[in-house]
Parts: structure tokens; sequence; C-alpha cells
């Protein structure tokens, strides 16, 4: 496994990262077993755990806080989101000082531990100053509580405003970054990246499978399965329709990457995995196995190592900063300046 510097922090964390949403209600509701897949995954190596307080409603904490009792916690550089919506509270969600102070010790009480390592803000919260969340979380580093704050899914101008106005108000800055990047999910490479690279921030990377486009397991004229994607599907309704024109061109995509991945002797997920842990940007690849096969499969892709030549012919199928469907920018960022309301007059 290759350790790689955490941004500026000092700290080394694995070229993937194991993520938890997969953990509890939405996924995998045994928690022995998603315990084990914890265990594996450590003793392959792995020594960052991401999760999240909306993840099964808290569930997927608890999982991971019982997973490092027991003396497994000091060797785990932990990570954990706040701000999405836990209830109908109107205050129980977003960026504000009241809501991290509270959200913090309940991951803490959760997770069974004294601190985190990164915490991170979920998604932007366009309702909040950017100095009321920088300077709630400056005050939690130094209380001890967290070690290190970044933000997940924000675009690079709101990245650059961030480390501005940190500097500014005397605040801590964020030190990470953790957007969606895949093979047909490529937007990021633009700017996000390049403006990642330029202020030292470290990147977590999320979905290198594309919400399962790059799993090998759908076909043209088959239905998609399974309880991942059903639950991807209520959420975003049409999210899977292959009669979408946009989906269509992503299936002919990952139709091509997963021929090319054949004839380099790679599987589709070793190439995708892959593919987002060799830009020099990234520092660790979020993989969020539900099953123990799941971790195993990826796995596989820890130490694959994509030729300059392999990659050219995948910018063919795919070229550079390129998002084959564009309401998966819209998906993944949340952004209201791509609908279409905010576009036209």
């Amino acid at each position: 496994m290759d350790y790689r510097p955490l941004g500026r922090t000092g700290v080394k964390v694995s070229q993937l990262c194991l993520g938890a949403m997969m953990f509890g209600a939405a996924g995998n509701p045994d928690h022995d077993d998603t315990v084990q897949i914890v265990h594996r995954a450590l003793d392959a190596g792995i020594n960052f755990i991401d999760t999240a307080d909306a993840y099964s409603a808290g569930e997927s904490e608890q999982i991971v806080g019982k997973a490092l009792a027991g003396g497994r916690r000091q060797n785990v550089v932990l990570a954990a989101k706040f701000g999405m919506a836990l209830d109908k509270d109107p205050n129980h969600r977003g960026g504000s000082r009241r809501w991290i102070t509270e959200a913090v010790e309940g991951s803490l009480r959760r997770l069974q531990t004294d601190w985190i390592d990164l915490y991170q803000v979920h998604n932007p919260d366009p309702n909040t100053d950017i100095d009321e969340t920088l300077g709630a979380l400056s005050d939690l580093v130094r209380a001890g509580k967290i070690r290190s704050f970044g933000a997940s899914k924000i675009p690079a101008s709101q990245i650059v405003e961030a480390q501005w106005t940190a500097e500014r108000r005397g605040h801590v800055r964020f030190r990470a970054e953790q957007p969606p990047y895949s093979l047909l999910v490529r937007s990021i490479e633009y700017d996000v990246l390049p403006t990642c690279l330029r202020h030292g921030l470290g990147v977590l990377t999320y979905s290198p499978l594309a919400g399962g486009w790059l799993s090998g397991k759908y076909r043209k004229g088959q239905d998609v399965t399974g309880p991942t994607s059903a639950a991807r599907a209520r959420r975003s309704p049409g999210v899977y329709d292959s009669t979408n024109p946009a989906n269509a061109a992503k299936l002919d995509a990952a139709v091509a990457l997963g021929a090319l991945a054949h004839e380099a002797d790679l599987t589709l997920i070793q190439m995708a995995v892959a593919f987002t842990t060799c830009h020099p940007a990234v520092t660790s690849a979020i993989i969020g196995p539900r099953t123990m096969d799941h971790l195993e499969t990826y796995l596989a892709a820890d130490g694959v190592d994509l030729p300059s030549d392999l990659l050219d012919r995948i910018d063919q199928i795919v070229p550079p900063g390129v998002t084959i469907n564009v309401a998966d920018n819209m998906w993944n960022f949340g952004t209201p300046a791509l609908s279409a309301e905010c576009r036209r007059r």
C-alpha cells in the first residue's frame, strides 16, 4: 500500500481510503460483518477511514467506532463529515457554528473517540458565511476535538475564497477537499484539482466506479438491479435510465473502457480505481464496499500502475475534464448554478 501526504498536514494516509457509506441500514445492516470489513481493510494496509453523521443516520459512525475499539484507533486517520440534514429540525444541518458545535459531539460519541483527524463540510452551505464556518471549525482544532478540517464538493472559486478568508480573518484553513472523480466524471480536472495542488490541499476522491457504471455489471438492454443501485435510483429518478441519451453515452464509454481494461489484462474496477489515484493532485481514492467480496475487488487495484499509453487511450474515450452526463455534476456537486433557471433569464 502506498502512503501519501494529506496535503500539507504532515500526516501520511493510504492511497485507498475505506469509505463507510454502505455501513448500516442504507447498505449492509450486519454490524459484525461490517466490522470485519474494517478489520480486513486495516490488515491490508489501509490506515484511512471516511464516514459521516448522515450515513444511515449515524449508524455508520457507530459501526466504525466499534471496529476501532480495543486499540486500533491510534493507527487510523479518521475522517468524518457534517452538514447534511439529519432530521426535520432546520438547524440540524449546514455550516453554522450552532450546528457544528453540536454535530461534532454526536460524531465523537458515536465513533467512541476523543478526536477526529479530518472533519469535513459535507455539502456547500450557501446560507452560511464561510467566516462563520471557518471560525467554528478553527475553535474545534484549538480545543483538540479535531486535528484539521476540509470540505466536500465545493468548486474551485469557493476553495480560493475559503483560503483568502482564513488568511484575512486569522482562521485555520481548509486542508482537504472531497470531490467525485472517475473515468466518467472528470470535470474536476479543469480547475478543482489544479487549485487544490496550488493551495496544498489533500484530495479524497469518491465514487471511483461512477455510482456503479464502472462495475462491469451494467449492459445494454438490461435493467439495473441490486440494493445500492435501487437506493440511488430512488434518490435521483432517472439516474440509470438507459433511454436517456447521456446515460446511453455513459454506457457506451463504460463498455469501451471495459474492453480497454481487458486488453491491458486488468478488470474494469482495477483500471477505474487506479486511474483516480494516478493523478498527481489526488491523495487517496475512497472505496465504499458493502460486502467483503466488494472490498477484495477494490483491494485488487492496490499496486496497479497505469502506463502513459493506456492513459492516452483512456483520454480518447473520455477526454480530460469531461463529464459525459452533465447531470452527474449537478447530482454530485449540488450546485444551483447549473440549474436551468439560474442559467437563463
